[in-house]
């Protein structure tokens, strides 16, 4: 059966390490939005951050965004699907960073917000392509305030693995949480992945699982590559990520994005 709806990680998979997307991955999702292929993207990013490559990609679609917390369509600003962290425990997840001393932000009202500007909140607010706002009574506002998620930072991998394994242990069944890049450490609604996402989506629309294609990288992009009725995963993708995904095409910095598309869409 033909795909009809495609979605696309945006960070080491749609997004070149420059952050930019390739011209011949812009040209070859035209050519299928052209065939009347509905293209989405699926990424952990804010929807403010996401927004400028929907705008470049000229998509009028709900957008995934904080992992699948917001479904938001990128031209209407109507909001498809919306699963905030529950506040006491937002509460709870700020004062674990806290206590394990490594910085952490969180989103408010599709803000960056951070307590204070540390090297790791600098190098992030770069990437996401957003100004921070300072809030030193950030775990007081996450009492009175729905947060997107929560995420922490840091380079001592050990550390992040230890917090990642207590905190499944701990908060597992209430939190979705999952990493996206190596030293990124994210907390989630329960509901909020890219797979339940993109169910929410491809329904909207009409359409079969079967009828949808997902391309992803890391560890938070498993859920919908699985979910897919074709999966595929980067060449610079996670070992575990490969194996879950139905086919492996080339790195982002090899443009795998648009060789998964000539073979499944453009064929």
């Amino acid at each position: 059966m033909a795909i009809k709806l495609v979605a696309i990680d945006l960070d080491d998979t749609l997004l070149g390490d420059d952050l930019i997307i390739s011209e011949h991955c812009l040209n070859t999702i035209r050519a299928i939005q052209e065939k009347g292929v509905l293209v989405t993207l699926a990424t952990g990013r804010m929807y403010s951050s996401a927004l400028p490559y929907a705008r470049q990609l000229k998509m009028d679609i709900p957008i995934i965004t904080y992992q699948g917390a917001l479904v938001k369509n990128s031209l209407s600003g109507e909001i498809l699907y919306y699963k905030p962290v529950p506040g006491v425990l937002a509460v709870k997840i700020m004062e674990y960073f806290e206590e394990n001393n490594v910085h952490y932000h969180a989103y408010f009202g599709d803000r960056l917000c951070m307590k204070s500007l540390t090297e790791e909140g600098k190098c992030y607010a770069n990437l996401a392509g957003i100004e921070p706002v300072i809030m030193e009574d950030l775990i007081y506002k996450a009492k009175s305030q729905e947060t997107f998620k929560i995420l922490s930072v840091t380079e001592d991998y050990g550390l992040l693995l230890e917090m990642e394994l207590e905190l499944k242990r701990m908060y597992g069944r209430e939190l979705n949480i999952t990493r996206s890049k190596p030293f990124f450490l994210e907390t989630m609604n329960s509901l909020a992945n890219k797979g339940d996402a993109l169910q929410v989506v491809a329904r909207h629309y009409n359409i079969e699982r079967k009828e949808v294609l997902a391309i992803g990288d890391s560890y938070n992009d498993l859920q919908m590559i699985e979910w897919a009725g074709i999966g595929v995963a980067m060449g610079n993708a996670r070992d575990t990520v490969k194996e879950a995904a139905d086919y492996v095409t080339f790195s982002n910095e090899e443009e795998g994005v648009a060789e998964a598309l000539r073979k499944f869409v453009l064929y």
